[in-house]
Protein backbone atom coordinates (compact mmCIF):
# COMPACT_ATOMS: atom_id res chain seq x y z
CA UNK A 1 0.00 0.00 0.00
CA UNK A 2 3.03 2.53 1.04
CA UNK A 3 4.97 1.63 -2.61
CA UNK A 4 1.84 2.67 -4.15
CA UNK A 5 0.84 5.73 -2.83
CA UNK A 6 4.96 6.52 -2.82
CA UNK A 7 4.52 5.72 -6.91
CA UNK A 8 0.75 7.81 -7.19
CA UNK A 9 3.38 10.70 -5.38
CA UNK A 10 6.17 10.29 -7.30
CA UNK A 11 4.55 10.08 -11.09
CA UNK A 12 2.52 12.98 -9.92
CA UNK A 13 5.97 15.14 -8.66
CA UNK A 14 7.53 13.69 -11.98
CA UNK A 15 4.67 15.58 -14.51
CA UNK A 16 4.55 18.75 -12.53
CA UNK A 17 8.15 19.43 -12.42
CA UNK A 18 8.72 18.12 -15.95
CA UNK A 19 5.24 19.79 -17.59
CA UNK A 20 7.08 23.59 -15.79
CA UNK A 21 10.28 22.49 -17.15
CA UNK A 22 9.05 21.78 -20.93
CA UNK A 23 7.08 25.19 -20.60
CA UNK A 24 10.35 27.25 -19.24
CA UNK A 25 12.43 25.36 -22.14
CA UNK A 26 14.63 22.91 -19.69
CA UNK A 27 14.82 19.46 -20.08
CA UNK A 28 15.45 17.27 -17.55
CA UNK A 29 17.21 13.60 -17.77
CA UNK A 30 15.19 11.07 -16.06
CA UNK A 31 18.50 9.62 -14.19
CA UNK A 32 19.07 13.22 -12.93
CA UNK A 33 15.39 12.97 -11.85
CA UNK A 34 15.49 9.24 -10.46
CA UNK A 35 18.61 10.43 -8.50
CA UNK A 36 16.59 12.93 -6.75
CA UNK A 37 14.09 10.99 -5.75
CA UNK A 38 16.24 8.48 -4.58
CA UNK A 39 18.08 11.48 -2.10
CA UNK A 40 14.07 12.89 -1.19
CA UNK A 41 13.47 9.05 -0.33
CA UNK A 42 16.50 9.06 1.72
CA UNK A 43 15.89 12.14 3.39
CA UNK A 44 12.02 11.08 4.27
CA UNK A 45 13.81 8.06 6.04
CA UNK A 46 16.22 10.01 7.73
CA UNK A 47 12.96 11.83 9.12
CA UNK A 48 11.38 8.80 10.34
CA UNK A 49 15.05 7.98 11.96
CA UNK A 50 15.42 11.10 13.83
CA UNK A 51 11.84 10.69 15.23
CA UNK A 52 12.22 6.92 16.40
CA UNK A 53 15.65 7.93 17.66
CA UNK A 54 14.22 11.10 19.86
CA UNK A 55 11.07 8.31 20.80
CA UNK A 56 13.21 5.37 22.09
CA UNK A 57 15.32 7.80 23.60
CA UNK A 58 12.40 9.40 25.40
CA UNK A 59 11.22 6.14 26.69
CA UNK A 60 14.04 4.79 28.12
CA UNK A 61 15.21 7.85 29.82
CA UNK A 62 11.80 8.55 31.51
CA UNK A 63 12.01 4.83 32.64
CA UNK A 64 15.15 5.46 34.53
CA UNK A 65 17.95 4.29 31.87
CA UNK A 66 20.91 6.48 31.72
CA UNK A 67 20.85 9.11 29.36
CA UNK A 68 23.79 7.37 26.69
CA UNK A 69 22.39 4.52 26.93
CA UNK A 70 19.27 5.77 26.04
CA UNK A 71 20.54 7.37 22.79
CA UNK A 72 22.74 4.64 21.86
CA UNK A 73 19.87 2.27 21.92
CA UNK A 74 17.63 5.25 20.39
CA UNK A 75 19.83 5.82 17.98
CA UNK A 76 20.32 2.26 17.10
CA UNK A 77 16.75 1.58 16.72
CA UNK A 78 17.16 4.71 14.55
CA UNK A 79 19.72 2.90 12.10
CA UNK A 80 17.84 -0.19 12.07
CA UNK A 81 14.85 1.43 11.04
CA UNK A 82 17.54 2.84 8.34
CA UNK A 83 18.37 -0.38 7.03
CA UNK A 84 14.78 -1.73 6.52
CA UNK A 85 13.47 1.18 4.45
CA UNK A 86 16.34 2.14 2.88
CA UNK A 87 17.56 -1.58 1.48
CA UNK A 88 13.95 -2.13 0.74
CA UNK A 89 12.65 1.56 -1.20
CA UNK A 90 15.66 3.45 -1.55
CA UNK A 91 18.78 1.64 -2.58
CA UNK A 92 16.37 -1.21 -4.07
CA UNK A 93 17.95 -4.41 -5.81
CA UNK A 94 18.04 -4.15 -9.48
CA UNK A 95 17.17 -7.46 -11.35
CA UNK A 96 20.20 -9.27 -11.67
CA UNK A 97 22.28 -7.67 -8.27
CA UNK A 98 22.41 -9.68 -5.50
CA UNK A 99 23.07 -8.32 -2.40
CA UNK A 100 23.97 -9.76 1.30
CA UNK A 101 21.66 -8.15 3.84
CA UNK A 102 24.14 -8.93 6.46
CA UNK A 103 27.06 -7.89 5.04
CA UNK A 104 24.76 -4.17 3.71
CA UNK A 105 23.59 -3.82 7.83
CA UNK A 106 26.86 -3.92 8.42
CA UNK A 107 27.83 -1.31 6.54
CA UNK A 108 25.09 0.26 6.85
CA UNK A 109 25.36 0.82 10.58
CA UNK A 110 29.44 1.54 10.00
CA UNK A 111 28.36 4.09 7.95
CA UNK A 112 25.82 5.86 10.06
CA UNK A 113 28.66 5.29 12.57
CA UNK A 114 31.09 7.29 10.80
CA UNK A 115 28.26 10.33 9.97
CA UNK A 116 27.52 10.29 13.84
CA UNK A 117 31.98 10.27 14.73
CA UNK A 118 31.54 12.94 11.86
CA UNK A 119 29.10 15.13 13.79
CA UNK A 120 30.88 14.47 16.87
CA UNK A 121 33.59 16.00 15.63
CA UNK A 122 32.33 18.99 13.61
CA UNK A 123 29.89 20.28 16.56
CA UNK A 124 33.48 20.26 18.70
CA UNK A 125 34.91 22.40 15.80
CA UNK A 126 31.54 24.27 15.22
CA UNK A 127 30.98 25.27 18.71
CA UNK A 128 34.40 25.28 20.54
CA UNK A 129 36.58 26.63 17.89
CA UNK A 130 34.89 28.48 15.97
CA UNK A 131 32.45 29.84 18.63
CA UNK A 132 28.99 29.01 17.15
CA UNK A 133 25.71 28.31 18.66
CA UNK A 134 25.12 25.18 20.55
CA UNK A 135 21.85 25.33 19.01
CA UNK A 136 23.09 26.36 15.75
CA UNK A 137 25.67 24.26 14.90
CA UNK A 138 23.90 20.85 14.51
CA UNK A 139 21.95 22.15 12.11
CA UNK A 140 24.66 23.47 10.00
CA UNK A 141 26.24 19.78 10.43
CA UNK A 142 23.22 18.19 8.81
CA UNK A 143 24.65 19.65 5.50
CA UNK A 144 27.54 17.56 6.01
CA UNK A 145 26.12 14.44 7.45
CA UNK A 146 22.97 13.96 5.22
CA UNK A 147 25.14 14.15 2.04
CA UNK A 148 27.92 12.13 3.69
CA UNK A 149 25.45 9.15 5.01
CA UNK A 150 23.62 9.48 1.34
CA UNK A 151 27.16 8.80 -0.30
CA UNK A 152 28.28 5.73 2.01
CA UNK A 153 24.60 4.19 1.60
CA UNK A 154 24.44 4.60 -1.98
CA UNK A 155 28.14 3.92 -3.26
CA UNK A 156 28.88 1.25 -0.50
CA UNK A 157 26.36 -0.31 1.85
CA UNK A 158 23.71 -1.04 -0.56
CA UNK A 159 25.70 -1.46 -3.49
CA UNK A 160 25.77 -4.86 -5.32
CA UNK A 161 28.04 -7.47 -5.11
CA UNK A 162 30.31 -8.01 -8.34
Amino acid sequence: MLNKIWDFIEHLAHYIVFTFAKLIGIQIKEEKWNGFMQFIKFGMVGVSNTFITIVVNALLVSAGIHYQVSYFVGYLAGIINAFYWNNKYVFKEKEGEERSIMVAFIKCVMSYAGGYVCSCVLLFLFVKILGLSSYFAPILILFVTIPLNYVLNKKWAFKAQV
